[in-house]
């Protein structure tokens, strides 16, 4: 697992405009909020992507961009945008290697079922591409207002 202090992993995706992103894109002009989450449009991905939009103008204020990842595609990632009016870029990890580079595509139990997934996570990154927080196994309910907390004290 990543930890506190770590240079972040780079990464390069599409976003829901099919635009490719870079974490060195941000590097010295924002600090990025990178969460992965399960699914597109599902309760709790929904819940999160909605406080993170509801929280947007804060997080701006603070000089932070908001990224959501998970392996849905473009068009997934884009329907899920215009459903909700959500004020977050959505990262399409496909072929899940962003996943697999942040520690998160683990194996996960459900009704005594064990598969692989992705664990809802959140990496603050600063604006030198520090991990300055990593957190595994998130409750999507506050947790972007927690995410905005920890950011205050930066």
């Amino acid at each position: 697992m990543l930890k506190t202090q770590q240079t972040a992993p780079d990464f390069t995706a599409v976003n829901e405009n099919n635009e490719s992103i870079s974490l060195s894109d941000f590097k010295g002009r924002k600090n990025i909020v990178l969460y992965f989450y399960p699914k597109d449009d599902t309760p709790g991905c929904t819940v999160e992507a909605n406080q993170f939009t509801a929280l947007a103008n804060e997080f701006a204020a603070l000089d932070t961009v908001v990224i959501g990842v998970s392996k849905d595609d473009c068009a997934s990632h884009q329907a899920f945008i215009e459903k909700f009016y959500l004020k977050v870029m959505l990262l399409a990890d496909t072929n899940g290697e962003l996943c697999k580079s942040y520690d998160v595509w683990q194996e996960k139990e459900k009704n005594g079922v064990k598969k692989m997934g992705i664990v809802r996570s959140t990496f603050i990154i600063d604006k030198q591409g520090k991990i300055i927080d990593a957190e595994y196994s998130v409750n999507p309910e506050g947790h972007a207002q927690s995410v905005l907390e920890k950011l205050k004290f930066l």
